[in-house]
């Protein structure tokens, strides 16, 4: 190789490698300078979460609610719902927060479209999704708050606690730790989470009136209100054509609440409600009508 050349390409090299050494250490010393110090703390409670990134607490994953909840007086340290009570005396002891209850819940569907033998208007073909089913017209159901049974909120749960049986969402008890991401996933919005220690529920979501909501289902709620009206605690409310429960006032004033609203219901939609027991029960009945 011609000399001259060489040492063209050796001075190249080298002011190459002095360009590099330059930035390196530009870099080195605006890395140190600009460093954000971590909080310890918030590695603690990140480590004592199950990081099940399911979004539950209402932040962006398991290092979202860390953070917020070191730094953030007013975030209490019960929001990580799989953890349930364990992890948030562990969350309250590092931040030196004051323990709050966890309720137990779980997620309900409150919807009988297999039990109420409600037929469809027309056969979607599209997308297998309860989304995209739902532009569609609002779905293939008759009843126009049904579920639509294509599986969206099975797959999104990060807990495999939903089981399609006889498309119809079933969900699993011991699984549930009522993250709601199904709440949310569901474009009918008839998930819902709902405290083990009700005592009733209605499993329908139709705000229909009456004579509509007979002719496409044997068995969903035709509004007629007698448990609003009954109802001793006065824990029964009919708002926007649904009916809603304050369970709190329910539970408060004794059995007897619940006694008597199921007893008037004319359609028997307004029913006993045994948390786990409850739960157990429709897997059993959807797996008999699914043979």
């Amino acid at each position: 190789m011609d000399p001259q050349l060489l040492k063209i390409a050796l001075s190249g090299l080298v002011l190459l490698g002095c360009i590099g050494l330059f930035f390196g250490i530009g870099l080195a010393i605006a890395a140190h300078k600009f460093a954000v110090e971590t909080n310890p703390l918030i590695d603690k409670v990140l480590h004592s979460l199950p990081l099940a990134q399911c979004g539950g607490c209402g932040y962006p994953g398991c290092e979202g609610y860390a953070i917020a909840v070191v730094n953030d007086p007013a975030v209490p340290p019960n929001l990580c719902f799989p953890g349930k009570e364990a992890v948030a005396a562990v969350v309250a002891e590092l931040t030196g927060k004051k323990m709050a209850e966890v309720e137990d819940q779980m997620a309900v569907v409150r919807c009988s479209r297999v039990e109420g033998r409600v037929s469809h208007k027309h056969h979607y073909i599209g997308f297998h999704s309860c989304t995209a089913a739902n532009l569609g017209f609002g779905g293939p159901s008759k009843c126009q708050y049904a579920c639509i049974g294509l599986g969206e909120c099975a797959e999104a749960c990060p807990f495999d606690a939903i089981e399609m049986v006889d498309n119809f969402p079933i969900i699993n008890p011991d699984k549930c730790v009522s993250c709601g991401v199904c709440v949310r996933t569901c474009p009918k919005k008839i998930i819902e989470l709902q405290t083990l220690k009700a005592r009733v529920w209605v499993p329908c979501s139709s705000k229909d009136l009456g004579k509509d909501v007979k002719a496409v289902c044997e068995v969903g709620c035709i509004g007629c209100k007698l448990c609003v009206k009954v109802c001793p605690a006065k824990a029964v409310a009919y708002t926007d054509n649904l009916i809603v429960i304050d369970h709190k006032s329910c539970i408060a004033y004794g059995p007897s609440c619940e006694e008597v609203c199921v007893a008037k219901c004319p359609r028997e939609i307004f029913r006993h409600y045994k948390g786990r027991l409850t739960i157990a029960r429709n897997v059993a009945d959807g797996l008999k009508m699914a043979g």
